[in-house]
C-alpha cells in the first residue's frame, strides 16, 4: 500500500511538469530537468542543454544561469536543428556569471548569471 501511495504521488508531482508554458516565474520546477555540470573559469566541460521548451537556463556550479537571447522556434521549442529534449555540447564557463555553449552542429548560446528582463520564459 505504501508503494501505491508513493508511485501516485509521484505522478501527481510530475503531471503538472510535463507541458511547456510560455512565461513564468523562474523556480525549482523550471530546472527539475536540466544537467548541471562543476566548472572553473576559463574551463569547458560536457553539458546536455535542456532545450525542450526552448534554450531557456543552464545550470553550473549549482547555479541558473539564463540564456540571453532565449532561443525558440516561437511556439516553445527549441530552434530548427537543435536537439529536443536535450542538446549534447560544451558550456564554458567565461566568468564567474557568463557562459556559453556550442553543440557540434555549430549551434551556440549564451547565458547570464543574473535573469535578463521581465517573464524569464520556463519549462513547466
Amino acid at each position: 500500500m505504501k508503494s501505491r501511495l508513493l508511485v501516485l504521488s509521484v505522478a501527481l508531482y510530475a503531471i503538472p511538469l510535463a507541458g511547456c508554458a510560455s512565461r513564468g516565474t523562474a523556480g525549482a520546477a523550471a530546472n527539475a530537468f536540466v544537467s548541471s555540470v562543476s566548472i572553473t573559469v576559463g574551463s569547458s566541460a560536457p553539458y546536455d542543454l535542456y532545450t525542450h521548451c526552448g534554450v531557456l537556463s543552464a545550470t553550473i556550479n549549482r547555479q541558473i544561469f539564463y540564456a540571453v537571447p532565449v532561443l525558440s522556434d516561437g511556439s516553445g521549442n527549441p530552434p530548427p536543428g537543435w536537439g529536443n529534449p536535450y542538446d549534447g555540447g560544451e558550456m564554458t564557463l567565461r566568468s564567474l556569471t557568463t557562459a556559453e555553449f556550442h553543440d557540434s552542429s555549430g549551434h551556440s548560446a549564451q547565458f547570464a548569471r543574473s535573469p535578463q528582463g521581465k517573464g524569464i520564459p520556463v519549462c513547466s
